[in-house]
């Protein structure tokens, strides 16, 4: 390679819970520049969690840490050019990617839920992924089948 690797990007842990995952998540919720108000978008949806849970042994933080693993694919499909065709081959995610995955795809899916404010619709997300269901679960079952259609082509991996 002709240029060195970037370096990677410090992140520092959130105020409350000291976590660097929940700051890497309010990055992805964050638009314009916004991040005190990607903050308050991520705690009022944890409130709501944690007023709405079943499980009364469980917090909030928990449920949301159990809903991203729910939602993040452990493989996926990429498409290679083998003479003619072009086949999609399934290739495991490395850790990295696949939590990006996951994070982008719980807040995607959050924003194109109905209801009033960001808040209720990722909480409603996030207790949907909790439950193995709702859009986000939905799209990592149908990752994973994908590429398990597609397992026939695993010799092509590069």
């Amino acid at each position: 390679m002709r240029k060195s690797k970037p370096k990677k990007r410090v992140i520092l842990p959130d105020p409350k819970f000291g976590s660097v995952e929940v700051t890497k998540f309010v990055n992805n919720i964050m638009l314009d520049g916004k991040k005190s108000i990607a903050f308050d978008i991520f705690y009022g949806a944890l409130e709501i969690v944690e007023a709405k849970k079943t499980a009364q042994d469980v917090s909030a933080l928990e449920v949301w840490r159990k809903a991203l693993d729910n939602v993040t694919p452990l493989v996926e499909v990429r498409s290679r050019r083998v003479g003619g065709a072009t086949f999609q081959i399934p290739s495991e995610i490395r850790p990295g990617r696949r939590q990006s995955i996951g994070m982008k795809n719980l807040i995607a899916f959050s924003r194109k839920r109905s209801g009033h404010s960001m808040r209720e619709k990722l909480a409603a997300e996030i207790l949907a992924a909790f439950n193995e269901e709702g859009a986000a679960y939905k799209k990592k079952e149908d990752t994973h089948r994908m590429a398990e259609a597609n397992k026939a082509f695993s010799h092509f991996r590069f």
